[in-house]
C-alpha cells in the first residue's frame, strides 16, 4: 500500500524514460492473482485522492475512479491483468475531490522463483499536466493560424472590395493551386504584401503577391 512495498524493485529502462524519482507523477503497484491482492505506491494513493495508508486498495476501488466513458477500455485491461498477460493503457480517472486525471498505466508479469505468474507489478504515469500543456500548445497554433488566415482575408476584402467569403475562397484556391496549406499560404502572402515595396497601385502589388506564391 505504501511505497516502501516497491522498494525492492529496480528501476527498468522505462522507469528511466518516464522519469521515476517524480512522486507527484510517478507510482508503482502490485497485483498479486492468488488473493487478488493489490498494493499501491503513495503516489497512486494521492492520484486517486487518498492520503497514503487511509485506503484498502482493491478492482472494486480501482474501477470506482475510473471515468464512465473509460470502463469498457479498463474492463480490456484488468482482463489482460487476471490472465498475466502484459498491458498498457491511458484514460481517465476521477479522484475523491471530483477532479479528472489523465493516466498511463502500464504492467508486467511478476514470477517466483519456479517462473510461475504470480502476478503483475507497474507504473501508473499522471499525464495530465502534459496532456493539457500539449492542448494548449495546439490551440494556441490554430489561433495563430486562424489569425493569419483572417488578416489575409482583410487585405483581400480591402484591395478587393469583396466579402469575407469570397476573400477566403480565392484563398482556399491559391492554397489548392499551389499545392500549400491554408495557413501557410496565408503566412506568405501576408510576408510579401507587407515587404515594405508596395507599390502606388496597392491592389497590383496584392494580384502580384497572390498569384506569384507558389
Amino acid at each position: 500500500m505504501t511505497s516502501e512495498v516497491m522498494q525492492e524493485e529496480g528501476h527498468t529502462p522505462v522507469d528511466l524514460v518516464l522519469g521515476l524519482g517524480e512522486p507527484q507523477e510517478v507510482g508503482r503497484f502490485r497485483f498479486f492473482l492468488d488473493d487478488e491482492r493489490w498494493e499501491w505506491s503513495d503516489v497512486i494513493a494521492r492520484m486517486h485522492g487518498y492520503e497514503p495508508g487511509s485506503v484498502e486498495p482493491t478492482t472494486q476501488l480501482l474501477l470506482k475512479h475510473k471515468h464512465p466513458e473509460d470502463r469498457e477500455r479498463v474492463a480490456a485491461v484488468l482482463e489482460h491483468l487476471h490472465k498475466g498477460e502484459p498491458f498498457s493503457s491511458r484514460h481517465r480517472i476521477i479522484d475523491t475531490a471530483g477532479r479528472t486525471r489523465w493516466v498511463v498505466v502500464a504492467g508486467d508479469r511478476m514470477v517466483d522463483d519456479d517462473g510461475r505468474i504470480i502476478g503483475m507489478s507497474g507504473f501508473y504515469v499522471d499525464v495530465t499536466d502534459s496532456l493539457q500543456s500539449d492542448i494548449t500548445a495546439v490551440m494556441s497554433t490554430a489561433a495563430a493560424s486562424r489569425a493569419r488566415i483572417e488578416q489575409a482575408k482583410g487585405v483581400l476584402m480591402a484591395a478587393y472590395g469583396i466579402s469575407a467569403e469570397r476573400a477566403f475562397r480565392i484563398l482556399a484556391w491559391r492554397s489548392q493551386e499551389a499545392n500549400v496549406k491554408l495557413r501557410d499560404l496565408a503566412s506568405r502572402f501576408l510576408d510579401v504584401v507587407s515587404d515594405g515595396r508596395a507599390p502606388a497601385d496597392t491592389r497590383s502589388h496584392v494580384d502580384h503577391a497572390l498569384l506569384a506564391l507558389e
